[in-house]
């Protein structure tokens, strides 16, 4: 078991919300700056590594047919599925990555990596960002979110795995930072929400 394995297993053997998802402000509100950030109203298929307890991705499942969930904890991926089991679009599974990445699931319309990055040595994650690339749709979204503080468990700066993100090229439609949290969406479709809207 490697340390973030080692990390996860107390996490979540503590607590079933150990970041408390559900009820701090902090989280719903960048819950809701994240869902605003996206493009489109809804999309056909999304893909959320990383997914932790579920809590953004019961939001996501909302604006999209078919949204495949991962999380390499099993014990996350337990509460995950739990907490979207009314929801018959969302698909919950255990996978390491960027190892695991479910290439032959995609494309995908909408990929939203919250957090997850972070958690990964330099060479994971610009392999990761790769697996992102190969696997977006033609118009395909690209959104990341991560926390910017400093703690033990992180293996990678936030400036880094964004700077892996850039690095693909693509379009960026938005930058949203604060001390808290770097927030970021990137698109091959490089048209602003009001040019897709047709009111310009």
């Amino acid at each position: 078991m490697n340390g973030t394995e080692a990390y996860f297993d107390r996490l979540y053997g503590a607590s079933d919300d150990p970041y408390a998802l559900r009820t701090r402000w902090y989280e719903e509100r960048k819950r809701a700056l994240l869902l605003a950030a996206l493009p489109e109203r809804r999309y056909r298929r999304v893909f959320e590594p990383g997914c932790g307890v579920g809590e953004l991705t019961a939001l996501l499942a909302e604006r999209t047919d078919h949204l495949l969930a991962s999380d390499g904890s099993e014990r996350a991926v337990a509460i995950a599925a739990r907490r979207c089991r009314d929801l018959p679009q969302v698909r919950v599974v255990r996978q390491a990555l960027p190892e695991d990445w479910p290439h032959a699931a995609g494309p995908f319309d909408l990929i939203v990596l919250s957090e997850v990055g972070y958690f990964l040595e330099a060479a994971a994650m610009a392999r990761l960002a790769r697996c992102c690339e190969q696997s977006l749709t033609a118009g395909g979204t690209l959104v990341a979110c991560d926390w910017r503080p400093d703690f033990d468990a992180r293996a990678l700066p936030t400036v880094a795995v964004h700077a892996s993100l850039e690095a693909l090229g693509l379009p960026r439609l938005l930058r949203h930072e604060e001390d808290d949290f770097l927030l970021q969406a990137w698109s091959r479709d490089a048209r602003s929400v009001a040019e897709r809207d047709g009111i310009r």
